[in-house]
């Protein structure tokens, strides 16, 4: 097994051994230095992916306390030093000559033992923080669960916050979904510009912890999810907060919405998302945006504005790759596809096309950037009816098996025959 340290390195080498990264590269990618690498290098060279492991896997520490010592520490804290913390016992271990050990292995010794539970540990102590200066700088996002229509029907708010000014902006959706993620942030960055920064929880719609796979550690990416390859493109930073008090502006904002928007719906006898969504976008959220936002301490917009010419539908989609079948078809959702053009750009088999996903539930295909048109096909069309039903009226015919005469050569013992040597042409059996 390799940790992921060393994994990254045999991967660091093996770009070192294609061609494709230089030692000194290799060397800022680690974080180690230029003797360091070639160290590794050779190393790699040598022994291949093994020689990179570590040489004291496995192995017993030279250092280590041996079981009988272990085990008469223990019966000394159960004869002496019931209900004792791991550093007196030590230190009561020490003093009676018993055994001198750190009070984190006394306390793994223990716990082992099941004489010492683990602690509690307190909460950890919140500071308040200082709003940002910018409108745009950093942007709360997060999604209200809530029965927003007094009837058991639960929906999910979707709310992203500014920092800076608590300007709202929300959308009712069924779920905390991606493609609710990816329409609010869409609204925000056409009425305000691209923020700089999200502040998200831990949610796999925005961020994930799965382990990276060999394509993505080959081009030296982090794994994200389909939201985070949307912020990739545009720019924007996911900073994840690790408690619901870390991101408490859009926090409280959300006992606004369920207590205001709640009872607007009651009022105006609004059952239905859509009724809901026409509700938020009429006004609704800019009455809550001029009642409750303040001025930003700084006049300095952190928006950036969306690039000239570039078409968000091309950006908030849900990318895949896949691979091309050598009759030019691809398979996608349990379905086939045939590309058909352009010629100019036309794939190759087995090569790796991008297929797009847009909001609108369009479906697009990309190769080195260029758009491929295509059609779906049934699938039973690339099986081949001719050659089954050729197969079912002409089946393959029994073989004759010829049978030796009883006078056969090949009839005769071995010994014999040898004795005897092979007969002329004429005493041959027919």
């Amino acid at each position: 097994m390799m940790s992921r340290k060393e994994w990254e390195r045999v991967v660091a080498m093996r770009l070192v051994a294609e061609g494709r990264e230089r030692l000194g590269d290799a060397a800022k990618r680690l974080g180690v230095s230029y003797r360091q690498v070639k160290r590794i290098w050779g190393r790699y060279r040598m022994e291949g992916a093994k020689g990179l492991v570590h040489r004291s896997r496995g192995r017993v520490s030279n250092r280590g306390i041996g079981k009988e010592e272990r085990e008469a520490a223990l019966g000394v804290y159960r004869e002496r030093l019931e209900g004792f913390g791991p550093t007196l016992a030590t230190e009561k271990l020490a003093e009676w000559g018993v055994v001198e050990v750190d009070h984190e292995t006394m306390r793994r010794w223990l716990m082992g033992a099941g004489l010492w539970a683990r602690a509690r540990r307190r909460g950890p102590h919140r500071r308040w923080r200082e709003r940002k200066r910018r409108f745009g700088e950093l942007v709360q996002m997060d999604g209200s669960h809530h029965d927003w229509f007094g009837s058991g029907q639960r929906a999910c708010l979707m709310n992203l916050v500014d920092d800076a000014t608590t300007t709202t902006l929300a959308g009712l959706e069924t779920e905390e979904t991606t493609e609710g993620a990816m329409r609010s942030l869409w609204v925000w960055s056409e009425r305000y510009g691209i923020p700089q920064a999200l502040y998200c929880d831990g949610k796999t719609v925005y961020v994930t912890d799965r382990e990276p796979t060999v394509e993505e550690q080959l081009a030296g990416e982090v794994p994200l999810t389909a939201f985070g390859r949307v912020c990739r493109r545009l720019g924007i930073e996911i900073i994840r907060a690790r408690s619901p008090q870390a991101k408490g502006r859009v926090e409280r904002n959300h006992g606004v919405y369920q207590d205001r928007f709640v009872k607007e719906l009651r009022v105006r006898r609004i059952t239905t998302i859509e009724g809901a969504n026409a509700l938020l976008q009429g006004g609704f959220v800019a009455q809550l945006n001029q009642k409750f936002a303040i001025a930003p301490a700084s006049d300095d917009d952190a928006h950036r504005p969306v690039p000239e010419g570039l078409d968000l539908t091309t950006v908030f989609v849900f990318e895949e790759s896949r691979r091309v079948a050598n009759d030019w078809t691809i398979r996608y959702r349990t379905r086939c596809y045939q590309i058909t053009g352009p010629r100019e750009t036309m794939p190759r088999p087995k090569a790796s096309v991008t297929v797009q996903r847009r909001l609108d539930g369009s479906l697009h295909m990309l190769y080195r950037g260029r758009e491929l048109t295509f059609r779906e096909v049934p699938l039973e069309a690339r099986v081949k009816p001719k050659a089954c039903t050729a197969a079912v009226e002409h089946p393959p015919q029994p073989l004759h098996r010829r049978v030796p005469s009883a006078t056969h050569p090949w009839r005769r013992p071995f010994s014999r025959r040898a004795l005897n040597g092979p007969k002329r042409p004429c005493e041959a059996t027919p």
